[in-house]
């Protein structure tokens, strides 16, 4: 099944990708063929560092591209209002310390922790505890330290 992605966060995917192709893969090849004309390869150091940076940078395109090609765009505006889905703004109340916490459920390379509102992924454990959740109901999520026990006191849809 395909992950849910929004049009920026699929543009912002991409861009990221060409950006590794077209500006920085030119400038480590660049880099390796310089390193290689310094002569024996076997103790040249440059020239092995820059063939690792290579290596690491492929493998970030190569998975940044796996990460798009598991995607789909999805227009919020089109979802269901009301319910916690892909794009919604949720704010729980954990039901055992009584703190008050908000998220929004985005896509591959939309995620970011910081900030008062942390926009986790929507394959998350806790999305996908809260999926499909309306105001008042209350979730049970395993977590590593035990079960956060959790009640949806707001969701604001995508506008």
């Amino acid at each position: 099944m395909p992950n849910p992605i929004s049009r920026e966060g699929y543009d912002k995917l991409r861009e990221e990708i060409r950006h590794l192709e077209e500006d920085v893969m030119p400038v480590i090849t660049a880099a390796i063929a310089e390193a290689r004309s310094e002569g024996d390869l076997k103790e040249n150091t440059e020239y092995h560092g820059q063939r690792e940076a290579q290596g690491m940078t492929q493998a970030k395109i190569n998975q940044l591209k796996t990460k798009l090609n598991q995607c789909e765009i999805v227009d919020k505006a089109s979802l269901p209002k009301g319910v916690v889905t892909f794009g919604s703004t949720v704010t729980v109340k954990d039901l055992d310390l009584g703190d008050l916490e908000t998220y929004e459920f985005v896509g591959p390379g939309e995620e970011d922790y910081t900030g008062d509102v942390m926009k986790i992924l929507t394959s998350s454990p806790l999305a996908s505890a809260l999926s499909g959740k309306k105001v008042g109901d209350q979730v049970e999520v395993a977590v590593l330290r035990g079960t956060l026990k959790l009640e949806v006191i707001e969701i604001v849809d995508f506008d």
